[in-house]
């Protein structure tokens, strides 16, 4: 018997792998078409989203957000910096509830400085979630099934066949376990890249910075070319000290060569 309805469960579990409807089985074991948790199914929206904004003040820049993260419930899941010579560049990954998405943007785009580039994306996982709740759900049936059967078995053969299956359901409950986890934070929270740009004066024609700074960084600039062709000098000081030599020897040898011609 116990052989008979590990067959049954076998047949009926093949076809629910192999079915992307997820077909109604024959009795004992009906599958579900529908979670029981369908009317609590909400829309599901993955929101994302790039934005890059030249900014004059990386400092200055990162204060806003901060608090506009705080106003809105947000966090910074990661930062990076990098500063080169001709910009500054910092890069952060920002979570934010869905419902305040749109608020975080406007923001800013009308705080920040100048946008370079925005792009946002929304994606409609609810299909995918519903799919996966319903496979979820008959696995648990199945699961449950295969315990029952493994209790009333008394045949060794039986009872590791019945033990393997357990134990690819189990890890297929668990990976779909963990695909909801994942689509509900995706869902509960958005995602934004957001990348700060701070040009050196030299190279930004459209920079908010000011002209003294400008005729500043000019007059250093200014400096430490002079100084470096000065240093570019001392560094040719054996030269300096031959060249001296050299004009001595040169002038011996043409009063020597003028004496030779008085001579004659």
């Amino acid at each position: 018997m116990i052989s008979a309805d590990l067959a049954l469960v076998d047949n009926v579990s093949a076809k629910s792998e192999t079915s992307d409807k997820l077909l109604p089985p024959p009795n004992p074991i009906e599958e579900k078409t529908t979670p029981d948790n369908a009317q609590k199914i909400s829309q599901k929206i993955i929101k994302t989203g790039s934005m890059e904004i030249e900014v004059g003040n990386i400092s200055k820049a990162q204060q806003i957000i901060n608090g506009h993260l705080k106003k809105l419930d947000a966090y910074k899941q990661g930062e990076s910096f990098n500063n080169s010579d001709n910009k500054e560049t910092l890069r952060m990954t920002i979570r934010v509830p869905n419902q305040n998405f749109d608020n975080l943007l406007q923001s800013f785009s009308s705080e920040l400085g100048n946008v370079v580039s925005k792009n946002v994306g929304i994606d409609d996982v609810t299909e995918e979630y519903t799919d996966v709740s319903i496979r979820l759900e008959n696995k648990l049936v199945y699961l449950e099934k295969y315990r029952d059967l493994l209790k009333r078995s008394n045949n060794t053969k039986d009872m590791l066949e019945i033990q393997e299956k357990i134990r690819n359901l189990e890890e297929e409950i668990e990976s779909s376990k963990g695909r909801l986890k994942f689509i509900d934070d995706k869902v509960k929270y958005s995602t934004l890249e957001l990348t700060l740009i701070k040009n050196n004066p030299r190279n930004a024609v459209t920079s908010n910075i000011g002209f003294g700074s400008q005729f500043a960084d000019s007059l250093a600039e200014g400096w430490n070319n002079f100084v470096g062709f000065i240093l570019g000098l001392i560094s040719f000081w054996p030269f300096l000290l031959i060249l001296p030599a050299l004009i001595i020897l040169f002038r011996k040898w043409r009063n020597r060569i003028k004496k030779r011609n008085n001579k004659n």
